[in-house]
């Protein structure tokens, strides 16, 4: 199969909706807070939710599509918080496919955190309802040593962004610390939230007083501690108290830590599904990586007091978010989303507050509570179906049924279609 031919494929989950959608007898997640709402009726029309109640108080409106949901949880779909979309050299299929590999693993937000001007206007698509993918929130091109090398540069640049449409500023490594403070005063003038990276010269705590709107990575924390772990509970402390919030990517983080050669990783069976010039680009990646790390003691030791480090945010009270950098060294989009999943539970966390991480703070994050993150009455109808309770461990939330996006039902067995016609699209290439 030619990979000119995946956008027809996945054009064909463009079908009209029904007027209505009922998940019928299901158990609602609503993620506001800890709890299950057993054997509910859940109407969605017009791409949200009009109804919610227990069967037999909420009817089913005539000519509706009715979605069994017996034995069955329904949650909200995740947001992917750190992800990366394809840049204008990539083709629309690349496009697409990216799209897809999202909603086929329940995200049906993506917040993009490196910008270029057609995620502008992919934005605008899927918004349009012309092409089918999640909601998007795009970053503009990095604010960078390199693209920003004075405050001029950094005020035009943040200038710029706004105007070009962009959701918020990416800071990056390289920026001094005047050229730092031009940006968060050119961003409130202009009314954009800044995130990402920690530049060396600025330094976790003055980024935090700036008041940072996100730290990708847990960059700054453990240049921060040091050799000292005493020093957590007064980082996460302040983290708090400046109201930032952590996308911390676990899980890459384990991917560059964990010693696995090249060739351990692309046995992943979720690589399949990526452009073969990517994944050789990764092997790459991965064979310098191993040839200039520390000693596998030293990569423990890393690994360990990030888990711990992640752990002393969320005993603090401070603010997490779901996020995993796909696609960047074998994180394959919407896939990486459920081994961050694991890896922040296996440092702590409980599975409700792994998945608040990917729902309800995602839109508090983005301020749009009102439009996503739980399962209420007039909320955008981006939904899992979910085949066990993801409150007892998040690896149910891989176990799907189907997946809603602003109203439009992808049952599992399309979407596992659709993904086989990508692998076998990837094989021919």
């Amino acid at each position: 199969m030619k990979l000119k031919l995946l956008a027809p494929l996945l054009g064909l989950l463009l079908t009209a909706p029904p007027p209505a959608v009922v998940f019928v007898n299901v158990n609602v997640v609503p993620m506001d807070r800890e709890r299950i709402l057993e054997n509910q009726m859940v109407v969605i029309r017009d791409g949200r939710i009009a109804e919610l109640g227990p069967a037999g108080k909420v009817k089913v409106p005539a000519g509706a599509q009715q979605i069994d949901g017996r034995g069955k949880y329904l949650m909200p779909g995740l947001a992917e918080m750190h992800g990366h979309l394809p840049g204008p050299n990539q083709s629309p299929e690349v496009a697409d496919s990216f799209l897809l590999l999202f909603l086929a693993n329940g995200v049906t937000t993506v917040r993009g955190m490196f910008g270029f001007p057609n995620h502008v206007k992919l934005r605008e698509q899927v918004a349009r309802g012309e092409i089918l993918g999640p909601t998007l929130y795009v970053a503009g091109p990095a604010l960078s040593g390199q693209s920003a090398q004075n405050v001029e540069d950094a005020r035009r640049m943040a200038r710029e962004q706004k105007a070009a449409g962009y959701d918020l500023l990416k800071v990056h490594e390289g920026l001094s610390r005047e050229v730092y403070d031009a940006i968060v005063t050119t961003a409130a003038e202009v009314g954009l939230p800044f995130g990402g990276h920690i530049p060396n010269a600025v330094g976790l705590p003055h980024a935090l007083k700036m008041k940072q709107s996100s730290v990708e990575h847990l960059d700054g924390y453990l240049e921060e501690l040091g050799e000292d772990e005493r020093k957590i509970p007064q980082l996460a402390a302040l983290t708090r108290e400046a109201g930032a919030w952590n996308a911390p990517t676990m899980a890459l983080w384990q991917n560059f830590f964990s010693g696995e050669s090249a060739e351990a990783l692309r046995r992943r069976p979720e690589v399949k599904y990526m452009p073969a010039q990517m994944v050789g680009q990764w092997e790459q990646q991965r064979a310098n990586q191993l040839q200039n790390q520390p000693g596998p003691e030293e990569l423990r030791r890393m690994l360990a007091l990030r888990d711990k480090m992640l752990k002393g945010l969320r005993d603090a009270g401070a603010r997490l978010l779901l996020a995993s950098d796909a696609p960047q060294l074998f994180s394959v989009p919407g896939f990486s989303l459920h081994r961050e999943m694991q890896a922040m539970a296996r440092a702590g966390l409980t599975p409700y507050e792994v998945i608040e991480a990917g729902t309800r703070n995602a839109a508090a994050y983005l301020k749009a509570s009102d439009q996503f993150g739980t399962v209420e009455v007039g909320r955008r109808a981006d939904l899992i179906l979910l085949d066990d309770n993801p409150l007892k461990d998040v690896a149910n939330v891989a176990r799907r049924a189907g997946v809603m996006v602003r109203g439009r039902w992808l049952p599992e067995s399309e979407l596992r279609q659709k993904l086989d016609q990508l692998a076998a699209a990837r094989g021919a290439q």
